[in-house]
């Protein structure tokens, strides 16, 4: 069992940035995919961005390419996700996600994800 818990959400004007963070239970943090989820009022969870179990690997959905930036620190099993330059389409609520079947990001599809936070609001204003 993993638990997952998020923080650093918060309201910003178009242009601001924030950082996201989410901390993991367990000891074997370092073995498995994080993740990045992000779900719109209206619309289906959708896949912001991923890394792999050491961090040398990183995936992003193109609309956030350039603008985020996700880390993690093993030794404080903690993934982050740095958001610059924000827009109100980032507006949503961000999860993180543990992928415990997989050291490389591999899968995006939020339907086969077992182990998540509880959502973080960001809110973008005009």
């Amino acid at each position: 069992q993993v638990q997952l818990e998020e923080s650093g959400g918060g309201l910003v004007q178009a242009g601001g940035s924030l950082r996201l963070s989410c901390t993991a239970s367990g000891r074997t943090f370092s073995n498995y995919a994080m993740c990045w989820f992000r779900q719109a009022p209206g619309k289906e969870r959708e896949f912001a961005a991923a890394i792999s179990g050491s961090g040398g690997t990183t995936r992003y959905v193109d609309s956030v390419k350039g603008r985020f930036t996700i880390s993690r620190d093993n030794a404080k099993n903690t993934v982050y996700l740095q958001m610059n330059s924000l827009k109100p389409e980032d507006t949503a609520v961000y999860y993180c996600a543990a992928d415990r079947s997989s050291y490389y990001p591999t899968r995006y599809d939020p339907k086969l994800y077992d182990y998540w936070g509880q959502g973080t609001q960001v809110t973008v204003s005009s």
